[in-house]
């Protein structure tokens, strides 16, 4: 039988309130279900926010998730709000705009979030793409490694779009139409890579030099922005 996110969340979201109660703030769904371009492999990306996290909620709600259906689909992340409230603002950028809202609302975080806090959000994306794109070309020489990087790639190219034009787009084919060339190119690679995984390991050298210049040009450009 076909899975049905819908569904699924339903029976998800009842036993969340059977068990949290009031304490439950906010449930949402990242990833590709979040965006609404999941497929059959597609992880279940949770978010719960309670008043209070706690080891104990931690293990409840795992055993909680133990009893639904597609068990092994389910990830994500759970945390208290005050947590939230002091996490690091460069994160917190994707972090409420990757997530869709099933329950509550995360609107609160919103005015935390800076300019400057969009700007370290891609200098820190293009820095650690920077570095593992390197290493992968000296060292690794791994396929699957050059195909997360461009995975990656795609949440910097969305809060460069964002950094330059106050909206955030989730879904990648709305995306690719309104980029500058260079994020277009990299985004449009993420894709084809998806959709064409042997291309990455026969293009390996071409796909990492496109990558890794795309990344260097913008440490360049961020740092030179902040100073």
């Amino acid at each position: 039988m076909d899975f049905n996110i819908n569904t699924w969340l339903k029976g998800y979201l009842d036993e969340l309130k059977a068990l949290f109660g009031s304490r439950l703030l906010f449930v949402g769904l990242q990833g590709s279900y979040g965006r609404g371009e999941a497929t059959d492999s597609s992880d279940i990306d949770a978010v719960v926010i309670l008043d209070l996290a706690t080891p104990g909620d931690l293990k409840a709600y795992g055993a909680m998730l133990d009893t639904l259906p597609n068990r092994e689909k389910v990830c994500g992340f759970i945390s208290g709000r005050q947590e939230l409230l002091n996490w690091e603002r460069s994160d917190l950028f994707q972090f409420y705009h990757d997530t869709t809202p099933v329950f509550g609302s995360i609107d609160f975080l919103l005015p935390l979030i800076g300019k400057e806090d969009i700007h370290r959000a891609v200098r820190i994306g293009v820095c650690n793409i920077y570095h593992m794109c390197g290493h992968n070309m000296v060292h690794e020489k791994d396929a699957e490694i050059l195909k997360a990087l461009y995975k990656s790639a795609a949440f910097t190219v969305q809060a460069i779009y964002y950094d330059q034009t106050g909206t955030y787009i989730q879904q990648k084919a709305e995306l690719i139409p309104m980029l500058q060339p260079q994020e277009r190119e990299i985004l449009q690679t993420g894709i084809t890579l998806k959709k064409q995984p042997n291309m990455v390991q026969a293009e390996f050298e071409r796909l990492s030099e496109l990558l890794f210049n795309w990344a260097s040009g913008l440490i360049i450009k961020y740092k030179t922005e902040l100073n």
